[in-house]
Order: C-alpha cells, then structure tokens, then sequence
C-alpha cells in the first residue's frame, strides 16, 4: 500500500494520493512491511516514530517525492525578537513549545565529554548556520572571536539562554542581521526520524533532508541517538539524503540503552570507563546481540555535514554495514565540543563493516574506528583537510583538537585499510594492531604508534584489554591487551608534504605524552625498531611451555610486514623497510583542487622507476595475530587488490599507490559534489 503525506493538506487526510496525510508522523503511525511511504516538498517540523518494522523481503519505505526536497526538521521559527542592546535581540519562548524536553536547560552530558565551553544540547540558527552558545549575556553583547574555531568570522555570532518556570529567553547578537527578517531557527525536538522502540527492522529513509535536532552526546557506553537511526534494529538503508546540524550525531548505528550502563563511568565514577565499556559489551551480547538481530545497514550517498559531534556514530549497532559513496564534511569544525568521540564517523565494534568511497574532509577527524575493527575495511576513501585548519590557533586552545584522516585505536584487527587518498598532516593514528595498510597515497605522518593504549593512570600499570571476536561474529573470543606490531605496509606511496609550524611545536612539547607521540614525518619510521617476522619467532625458539627462566616473549611487540613501498619528498622508511625506493631529493608535486564539477589530484612524481610486492592478496597478509582471523571479506572469502582507487582493474600491473596507473596532470578522485 501506498501512502502520501503533504505538509500543505488540510486535516483529516487519510493518505491517499487524493487525500494526503497532513504528517509523516501519521504515515508512519500506519505503514506496514510492504508499504510505501511518499513524502511531497515542504518543510515537516515534528519528530518521526515509525511505529513498525519491515521484513527482509517486505522492507517499509519513506520516501521524499523529490530528492531532499521533503524536509524534516527538529527546529521552530521564532519571529517575536525584540532589539535587546545594541546588535543583541531577545526572544520569548513559552516552555510549552519544548513539551517535555527543553534542550536549552538540558546540558550536553555522557562519558568522554569534556566541558570545556558551555553547552546546552539547545541551538540557535541564523539561516541555516548554527550561532554559538556564549558562557553569559555579557559575553553576547561583547562577543570575542573564538580562536579554536574553524569558522572565526562567524564565531561572533553568539546566543545565550535563560530557563525560567513558564518560559525561556533567548539573547542572541545577529550583528549587521534583523532576525526577523530571516530565517531564525531554535531546536525544540532531539530527534527527527527515530524509533522510540527496539527492533523494527528493514526501513529504508530515501531522498530526504533532515536537520537541526537536540542531539545528547553519545559515547559507547550510553543510550546513543541521533537525528536518524534504526534504534538496535537490522537492515535499515538511509540513502541520498542531506543531514545537517544536528547538536551532537546526525545518524546513529548505535547502542540501545542499558538503564544500569547508562554514562556510567561518570555518572557513578568508581569503575573506570573502559570497564564499563566491556561491561556494555558482554551485557548487550547476553541480550541478543548477534549477526542475526542486529546491524547490516546501508548508509549510502548522503550528504553529512555541520554536526557537532560525529556525522554517523554507533557502538555495537554498525556490525555488518556498509557506508558508501558520502559526503561527509564540516563535522565538529565550530570545535563548540570536545571529547574523546568526535570524527566525521566514530564507531566502535565495526565488525565486518566496510567503508568505501567517502569523502571526509573539514573534520576534526576524519574516521575513527575505536576497538573491535575486526573484518572492518576502509577502501577507495578520499580524505583531506582533516587536521587544523589555521597555524595560529593558541597552543592550549588546539592541542585537545589537532585530528588526523583516520585513527585505529586499541583493535586487534584485522583492519584493512587500501586503496585510499589521505592528504591531511597527519594520515594515520595507529595505537592498535592487526592492520594491513596497501595501495595508499599517504601524504601525511602515522602517528601514535607504540602509544594510546593505556587508561592513564598516574602510577601504576593501567592497559586497556578490549575484545576480539569469532570470526564474522559478534560472539566474544577472548580480551587482550595490545602489544603494537602486526602491521604490514605494502604498495603505498609515502610524500612528504612542509610541515606547518604549530604542528612542530605539538611534536616538541607533546611528544612525551601517553596518548601521542605527534609525529609529523611522513613514512613508515615510527615502525624503527619493530622486528621482522623471522626476529619474533627467534625469541621462541627453544621454549616448549612453563619451565626455565622469566621471558618477556608473549609481551613483546609484534613483527611488522613491509614491501613495494615509495618514499618522497623526505617521507622516511622504517628500519626494517624491503623491496623499496626513497627519494628525497626529487621535487614531487601533490595538491588537491577543487573545481566547478569536483575535486582533482595533481600527482607529479617525476620519472622513476617505483618498486612493487606484486600482486597482494589474503594469502599474502596472513592473519592478524590475536583473533586469528585472515585479511578476507566480510563472507569469509579471499581478497585481491586487482582493482584501484576507482575500481579499475590494474591489468598486471601493481604499482605503488591507489592508481593502476600513476596520473599525468590533473585527474578527478572525487565522486560527489552535493554541495
């Protein structure tokens, strides 16, 4: 059956073509599996319960008649703003509006969440741009441009709030605006499609544009919401949508609440976070969480962006997934928030789910996979612009806020991470193991290896021990700590870009640190040291079980893989480097353009002859050490890199790089531009 919905019908619609509901809401209230849900344009402001789940072979499906032309929006106008003090206008908003969730006396709160700044998970939005949230009037009547923001300009424009018993104020400086004379939007509701219930599965969201909801933080160990998401539930697809402006995550694969496990870590404070998390972890594994309940979403060919937090967060509820061909861009860029799960995406337990042909730019933080990237694949991504953006922010304003395109924290793999364009100053964060790192363009250091896998304690000895997984499972095999090592580079292009100098400054004064060592050299390097697999297996030789002298043999780091790899500009190879070529001497050329119909690649190497390992495939890689588990698809067959960044075969040849052929002059990596 097919339902219409048109925001400009009158009331009383019964949803046919004739008569159209007047509110999503009221379709989804009815909608079945097999049914269809078409949305005309217009602006929906109210927040969709879908009341029912779909079927594997009768999905429900939403649908807006016209791409993105059909908007559902968590925001009100306000219209009644009075000149306050100079450029400063106040607004009278009668609490009932907020009906029982007034985000502007609702602090943004959860675990890993730092308060630097005042945050409400209230918004105040001056045609279509989110303003920023001031500690005091006083501060927005006088504002200060906010140096660790990515947008200074804008920074000035600030609001703040006042919640009294039947109404909340709101002053907000519009400077050379009169508000109402535009578009001035508060978020009022913290959803905008969104299951209040677990578990109904196989929904598809297509076409639509969904901002400005009340988002709350969402770290792993927390109910975690988001504008969108399926709510614990399996299949869902979310396509060819734009989402934006969300206070904190804009879709969410993520985790269902956990009333004894709910921020936890702060709420009661006497067991550490990381042990909450495994907590949650083995909680949400005796209550179903398995291949055949949850995860397998498609997230594809949306456009992410303006989010505070995270444009696609989840814990646990990713498994199976795959996000292609989006758009994601200016997440967490007003820097407003700070915390320790903010990135373009931010999963953890990304089981078997595969990451291909994005393009992440202008975050802090390109793509974070945090524990559990087992079976996760990261392929044919563009990421660039993911680091700071200015050279002058102050120190301490920066350094919590510096980013990087992709960061594997405390994993045990395998990840696989090929076929990739990162051109940010620092590429890759890797305080984990079990990754195989083929046919890149790194253009960028690696940074934190060897570091970022302790709880920080001050004294005493304080390793994260995370899980691993049965193969292409969610059942738990074992827990560990992470040794390093078990890392294999093969076929990548290495290009050392200047370096700016506050990134300079971070390695001097930071480098000492536990979490990161700032590293700015791009190459292998930080990988000095680390032993060959023949090396490893020297220290166990002889040893046949207990008995004999103490050994540190099975706390040692792993070995490291390396072959085929090119080094310009000055990128350096590791100590251990084979079958490779460095040239430092030879003027290279990188840069990324972006034109009228995209963005394009200016790759210069000059005539060389490049190495290569050849062929690589699943056989070549092994296995990453602790889960046993070989580098192979998510159905457990093998892998080939036979084709590159843009699908095309290499026919024979496998240079280094994600190319099959290296590039003459410009050449187009881009596959969307939505914006």
């Amino acid at each position: 059956m097919k339902y219409y919905v048109d925001c400009k019908a009158l009331p009383g619609g019964t949803g046919s073509k004739e008569h159209p509901f007047l509110t999503t809401s009221q379709a989804a209230a009815s909608a079945r599996a097999g049914d269809e849900v078409l949305v005309l344009p217009g602006v929906y402001r109210e927040a969709v319960d879908p009341a029912f789940g779909g079927t594997k072979e009768h999905r429900i499906v939403y649908r807006s008649i016209e791409k993105k032309q059909a908007v559902i929006t968590g925001a009100e106008e306000i219209k009644n703003w009075k000149p306050y003090q100079g450029t400063v206008w106040e607004a009278r908003v009668p609490n009932a509006l907020f009906q029982d969730y007034n985000p502007f006396a609702e602090p943004v709160f959860g675990d890993w969440f730092i308060p630097g700044k005042p945050a409400h998970t209230g918004e105040v939005y001056l045609n279509d741009k989110a303003m920023y949230e001031a500690e005091s009037l006083a501060a927005v009547i006088s504002p200060k441009v906010y140096a660790a923001s990515w947008d200074r300009e804008f920074s000035v424009y600030t609001w703040f709030a006042e919640v009294l018993s039947e109404e909340t104020v709101i002053y907000a400086n519009f400077h050379r605006f009169d508000p109402n004379q535009e578009n001035v939007e508060i978020n009022v509701r913290r959803s905008c499609f969104y299951p209040s219930k677990e578990g109904l599965s196989y929904i598809t969201f297509s076409g639509f544009t969904v901002t400005k909801a009340a988002t709350q933080w969402a770290p792993p160990t927390a109910y975690q919401e988001g504008m969108i998401g399926p709510h614990w539930s399996r299949g869902w697809i979310i396509e060819d949508c734009e989402i934006s402006n969300s206070k904190c995550s804009g879709i969410s694969l993520g985790k269902y609440l956990q009333e004894n496990n709910d921020n936890k870590w702060t709420r009661w404070k006497y067991k550490d976070g990381t042990q909450t998390e495994r907590d949650c972890i083995c909680q949400a594994q005796r209550e179903g969480w398995t291949k055949e309940r949850i995860g397998s979403h498609v997230i594809r060919r949306c456009e992410i962006h303006d989010c505070g937090q995270t444009g696609i967060v989840g814990h646990l509820g990713a498994v199976f997934s795959v996000i292609e061909d989006n758009h994601i861009h200016h997440i967490n860029h007003r820097q407003n928030l700070m915390g320790a799960e903010i990135g373009g995406i931010k999963l953890h337990a990304a089981i078997d789910v595969t990451i291909r042909r994005n393009h992440f730019h202008h975050c802090t933080r390109g793509l974070w996979l945090d524990w559990q990237a087992q079976g996760t694949r990261v392929t044919q991504n563009l990421f660039h612009d993911n680091v700071l953006p200015v050279s002058d922010i102050p120190f301490e304003e920066a350094k919590n806020s510096i980013g990087e395109d992709l960061f594997v924290e405390v994993s045990h793999g395998p990840t696989l991470i090929d076929n990739n364009i990162l051109l940010s100053d620092r590429a890759l964060k890797l305080a984990t193991q079990g990754a195989a790192i083929v046919h890149n363009l790194i253009a960028g250091a690696i940074c934190a290896v060897g570091k970022g896998v302790n709880n920080g304690a001050k004294t005493l000895i304080s390793p994260r021990y995370t899980p691993y997984h049965v193969p292409h499972r969610t059942e738990i095999a074992g827990f560990m700590t992470i040794l390093h090592g078990d890392m294999r580079f093969y076929n990548n292009i290495f290009l050392q870009k200047p370096v700016r100098p506050l990134l300079r400054q971070f390695y001097e004064e930071l480098r000492e640190g536990e979490w990161d060592d700032m590293n700015y050299i791009v190459g292998t390097c930080p990988y000095n040291g680390y032993r060959t697999e023949e090396e490893w297996k020297k220290e166990f030789e002889g040893w046949c079980g207990m008995g004999g002298e103490p050994s540190d043999r099975y706390y040692i780091s792993l070995p490291i893989w390396t072959g085929g790899n090119a080094f310009f500009g000055g990128a350096k190879p590791c100590d251990k480097e084979k079958n490779f070529l460095c040239d430092s001497d030879r003027p290279v050329t990188c840069e990324l353009l972006k034109r009228e119909d995209g963005w394009y690649l200016r790759l210069e190497l000059g005539e060389e002859t490049l190495p290569s390992e050849g062929r690589i495939d699943t056989g070549k890689l092994g296995v990453a050490f602790e889960p046993e588990q070989a580098y192979e698809a998510p159905d457990g067959s093998p892998i080939a890199f036979d084709t590159d960044y843009f699908g095309t075969g290499r026919k024979g040849e496998f240079l280094p790089g994600p190319f099959g052929r290296l590039p003459e002059g410009e050449i187009r990596v881009c596959r969307e531009e939505t914006n």
